[in-house]
């Protein structure tokens, strides 16, 4: 890892995977369902000889997803066909190297797997790597690829993105086609992805979002959201806040103001209880069927949500479907075309291994509240890393107007490369 000179950090090194790490020496850092899962890339392509490795919830020909569980893994064949955004990622050159761990049914954000174990955070390996995209995330923070493919419906690929030092994203909604992928709530579910180099993560947004857009005027305008920066402790707040001085400075912003995002007597709790409750029902519409025939084990935490998430009532939802569609009203009229809406990726660092009861319960609600907004809004997301004092990386989000994906990866690219290299 760099020496800790800069608190916007890049882990441009690969990690030796020598520490205490469940697996084999195929698995190191315990980041994989099957490393030997590989298709090659094009010889030709904006994404030549790139590697990357994708959670395994995506349809690969002649392979078998298990989203996590044992029992989903017994119950389904393997795909006829890969799915469509794998299928680009190939074509622009990218070779596939391994499908990684998720929590079952992507229904966590912890990164902790009671059938197939924790992947371990090489940024911090006593701590949680985040999820459902664990495996992923923990792959591409290990150098043990280019970047990797996830999904995030309430969090799932920026939250390990924030707990493992990586840039990561979750575009716009419906901007990156989820054909092929194992759904968990079709109206949140997005694809993103993750890497160690902000270029990267640009060149694959660029390969995905298609067909390119033209020459666009950039971001004129910078709001910090106050009611998420009241999450952070006070440490990581300043962190947080001296990182986003330091890479927007001298940026000639139009306008630049600290806002509310919540109407008088709310909070972002209400938010976060909304995407809870709407998340639940696509849930259980989407696999009540497959439980009610197939009776599956899930782990602690997973069977609870399941087991609430069906008992949810869909004409008792036009409250939470309201507060969806204002939130993104107001997000949408406040971001325009030229805003960027600035706010902690996550309360702080990983919570560490082990972590439970009310404390786990109380942190976990922190990190929703964060994840939630462009959750409800369906705006884009990018999260860039940021290193503690201490030496353990926490993120700091931007988030952009809707179809603003291909202006945001390159504003984000522009602005950590300007300030890492200095003229």
């Amino acid at each position: 890892m760099e020496p800790n000179h800069q608190q916007l950090q890049r882990f441009d090194s690969p990690l030796s995977p020598t520490l205490n790490v469940p697996g084999s020496q195929d698995n190191p850092w315990g980041a994989y369902v099957d490393r030997q899962v590989k298709r090659s890339g094009s010889e030709t392509g904006n994404l030549n000889g790139l590697t990357f490795a994708v959670k395994d919830v995506f349809d690969i020909q002649e392979v078998v997803s298990s989203a996590g569980n044992p029992d989903w893994l017994r119950t389904h064949k393997a795909a006829s066909s890969t799915a469509p955004t794998l299928r680009r990622l190939l074509e622009q050159g990218a070779t596939l190297e391994g499908t990684t761990q998720t929590d079952e049914l992507m229904y966590s954000l912890n990164g902790q797997n009671f059938h197939y174990g924790t992947p371990v955070n090489p940024a911090a390996p006593e701590r949680i790597p985040g999820g459902s995209s664990s495996g992923s995330a923990v792959a591409a923070a290990a150098g043990l690829v280019d970047f990797a493919v996830g999904t995030d419906t309430g969090g799932s690929v920026r939250i390990p993105s924030s707990y493992c030092g990586l840039y990561g994203y979750r575009p716009t909604h419906g901007a990156v086609s989820a054909e092929g992928v194992i759904p968990l709530a079709r109206s949140f579910d997005t694809v993103g992805w993750m890497s160690r180099d902000v270029s990267v993560l640009r060149r694959v947004g660029e390969a995905l979002l298609a067909p390119p857009q033209a020459a666009e005027s950039g971001f004129q305008r910078l709001f910090m959201a106050q009611e998420a920066w009241d999450l952070p402790e006070a440490a990581d707040l300043a962190t947080l806040q001296q990182a986003l001085r330091e890479l927007t400075d001298g940026v000639p912003w139009e306008e630049q103001a600290v806002v509310s995002l919540t109407e008088d007597g709310e909070s972002l709790a209400d938010w976060s209880a909304a995407f809870r409750v709407l998340q639940g029902l696509e849930i259980a519409r989407e696999h009540s069927e497959w439980i009610d025939r197939v009776n599956p084990a899930f782990g602690p935490g997973i069977a609870e949500r399941m087991a609430w998430a069906r008992t949810l009532e869909a004409s008792a939802s036009e409250a939470e479907a309201s507060l969806r569609a204002r939130v993104r009203r107001t997000l949408t009229d406040l971001l325009g075309e030229d805003g960027l809406l600035a706010l902690p990726t996550a309360p702080g660092a990983a919570p560490l291994l082990g972590l439970s009861g009310d404390e786990a319960e109380a942190y976990r609600a922190k990190v929703m509240q964060l994840s939630c907004i462009a959750g409800l809004s369906g705006l884009p997301q990018v999260t860039l890393p940021v290193m503690r004092p201490d030496g353990l990386p926490i993120g700091l989000s931007v988030i952009g107007g809707a179809g603003s994906d291909l202006k945001l990866l390159r504003w984000a690219e522009d602005v950590v490369n300007r300030r890492g290299n200095p003229s």
